[in-house]
């Protein structure tokens, strides 16, 4: 016999939700938290050096306007000397430039072709005037490039430029740089500043949304772990916050869980019902063989002298017997049919299986009134021998198990596209308890005769015709066991 087997699934330990680095809400936050960080650097780059191409820009515009202008105007030294134009270059070029300031934001100086500064009005070159000079290298290459160059003077950074007056005599000028990077070096505290701010208000964001993201996945762990301890009840809870892709898998999670549970259950009914099977089986078998061990005991010990004791216990061997090898038969014809055998199909006259079988029953008991309603050819495809033993089976168990003096009935008619055949009595009936089961193997109402099997092995060829077979009984008004096949039967 075969019985529907389901998966064992051993008790399993499954890891509690743990929050260390290695989680996927640490992960979550720190590829947020590292993203914003890659955006705020190069935001803050791109801001800086845009700002201080601007500030750079307006600086080098003033010396270059400067610059243009002196060399314009086709000056000399004395010239500018003579006509007391200093005022003006001062007011011009090198506003508030004194000679005690040793880093003023101007600085206006006039350079020989040898780089040595050169007094002005009859004043001496200033400390700053000086350093300027000495850290121009080459005035002629500041006085051929359009662009100002850096310069270092006193420790300060400055934009530098130069142009040749007509003597020969070099001014270069120069503006601080110092105030652009300190504005830029503030800039970027500020800008480093606000991001940290960001950076770790993104980081508290992040951990709460992905902790609410979350608790859908920590409830699967919980309820996985639960049925793994042996809880198989337990489901998954829905949550109002769940994405589609987390609700989804809770769906499809209950759904493996059911399926789970389900298999789980019919495991435990396959082994009831083995083990149920396997002891309805050894007793039925069990009586018989007791009674052939006695009858041979009782050869075996010379106790049958009487010849006709010798026959008596000789035909009630050979009944003992036959009945075991009728049983074993269809306990063979059980098993083949849940090994779901080929049925030969092909058109078969129910109609006349139906007549035959009643000619049949009135051979083995003529007193029984018999009514069959299966008048001329109604086809079916359907495996001739299984239709036979379905026959066999029902009128067998009218036989059985009820008086020979009760009428029965065979009927066959075609509706609804299918073909139902009924086989009806007017005997004792059965009770609600005894209907329900009365397809189970080995089940016999009140215990009475027969080896229970008759019932379940017409359901095992109806169902491998792919119809149903159904019952209708009630105490005091018989029983109907009524087959349905479809019209084209093929196998399940």
């Amino acid at each position: 016999m075969r019985f529907p087997k389901a998966p064992w699934f051993p008790a399993l330990h499954l890891p509690r939700c743990t929050h260390g680095v290695r989680s996927l809400r640490a992960q979550l936050t720190l590829a947020n938290v590292a993203l914003l960080a890659l955006g705020i650097v190069a935001a803050t780059a791109v801001s800086v050096m845009g700002m201080r191409y601007y500030l750079l820009d307006q600086i080098d515009a003033g010396l270059v306007k400067t610059r243009n202008s002196l060399s314009s105007s086709q000056l000399t030294l004395r010239q500018i000397d003579s006509l007391s134009v200093l005022g003006f270059l001062h007011d011009r070029v090198a506003p508030g430039t004194a000679a005690e300031d040793p880093k003023p934001d101007s600085i206006f100086a006039a350079v020989d072709s040898r780089g040595e500064p050169v007094g002005i009005l009859g004043f001496k070159p200033t400390d700053a005037q000086r350093a300027l000079a000495a850290a121009v290298d080459d005035p002629r290459a500041l006085t051929e490039d359009t662009e100002p160059h850096d310069l270092t003077v006193h420790g300060a950074a400055y934009r530098a430029t130069a142009t040749r007056l007509a003597d020969g005599t070099y001014i270069v000028l120069a503006s601080s740089a110092d105030a652009l990077h300190q504005g830029v070096g503030k800039a970027v505290k500020l800008d480093l500043t606000i991001g940290t701010l960001l950076l770790a208000l993104l980081a508290c964001l992040t951990m709460f949304s992905v902790r609410r993201r979350m608790r859908p996945l920590e409830d699967m762990v919980e309820t996985s772990s639960a049925i793994a301890e042996g809880d198989l009840t337990r489901r998954v809870p829905s949550s109002r916050e769940a994405t589609l892709e987390v609700e989804q898998l809770r769906l499809a999670l209950n759904s493996m869980l059911h399926q789970v549970e389900s298999a789980h259950r019919t495991r435990e009914h396959s082994a009831a019902q083995l083990r149920r099977f396997v002891a309805d089986a050894s007793h039925e078998l069990r009586t018989p063989l007791s009674a052939i061990r006695g009858y041979l005991q009782l050869y075996d010990k010379g106790m049958l002298n009487d010849p006709a004791d010798r026959k008596r216990a000789w035909e009630r061997v050979l009944a003992e017997a036959d009945r075991m090898g009728r049983l074993v038969d269809e306990l063979l014809t059980l098993a083949r049919l849940d090994q779901q055998p080929e049925l030969r199909f092909r058109n078969v006259d129910v109609s006349r299986l139906v007549r035959e079988a009643a000619e049949d029953f009135r051979v083995q008991q003529p007193e029984r009134p018999v009514t069959v309603g299966a008048e001329g050819t109604l086809l079916v495809r359907a495996d001739e021998s299984g239709l036979r033993q379905v026959l066999g089976n029902l009128l067998g168990n009218v036989r059985t198990h009820t008086p020979a003096d009760v009428p029965v009935r065979l009927a066959v008619e075609r509706a609804d596209g299918a073909v139902r055949l009924c086989v009806s009595d007017e005997g004792p009936g059965l009770c609600p308890e005894d209907s329900a089961r009365v397809f189970d193997r080995f089940f016999r109402a009140g215990g009475g005769a027969g080896s229970g099997l008759g019932l379940a092995i017409v359901q095992g060829v109806v169902q491998a015709h792919g119809g149903e077979v159904a019952v209708r009984t009630a105490p005091g008004e018989g029983l109907a066991v009524t087959v349905t096949l479809p019209a084209g039967a093929t196998p399940p």
